[in-house]
């Protein structure tokens, strides 16, 4: 399955054969202390930046109905954010992982994320368009 946006996701997770927990890693885009001016130009015209992971959560297919549930949610938890990482953890015999389970991966992404590792995770945009990231 083609997964464009947020919500193509959501409806993947709850095909898949095991039960899934997915998980969120939500970033800021800031530009570095030490960016060129070519790098700030970039910038200010919305493009460049590092990523700073800023908050992480856990969630089954069915605890969301849609993007714009997700993000009315994550403005009432935390800072605004400018690129949201997701990814995927497999359930057994029926069950989908926990919130527990979950807690390790969690911290995974968010380590590969600060390392610049995002090949592993979706990216999505604010609006809950999938991005290439270059």
């Amino acid at each position: 399955m083609n997964i464009a946006t947020f919500d193509d996701l959501l409806r993947a997770a709850r095909t898949q054969p095991l039960p899934q927990r997915l998980l969120f890693v939500l970033a800021g885009i800031e530009l570095p202390d030490d960016a060129t001016p070519a790098e700030r130009a970039g910038f200010e015209r919305g493009e460049g930046g590092a990523l700073v992971p800023q908050m992480c959560v856990d969630k089954t297919p069915d605890e969301l109905t849609s993007f714009e549930q997700f993000k009315q949610e994550a403005s009432q938890m935390g800072p605004a954010w400018g690129m949201v990482f997701a990814a995927a953890l497999s359930g057994k015999a029926g069950r989908a992982p926990s919130s527990e389970d979950a807690e390790k991966p969690l911290q995974d992404m968010v380590e590969a994320i600060r390392m610049g590792q995002l090949q592993a995770f979706i990216p999505f945009n604010p609006q809950g368009e999938a991005v290439q990231l270059g």
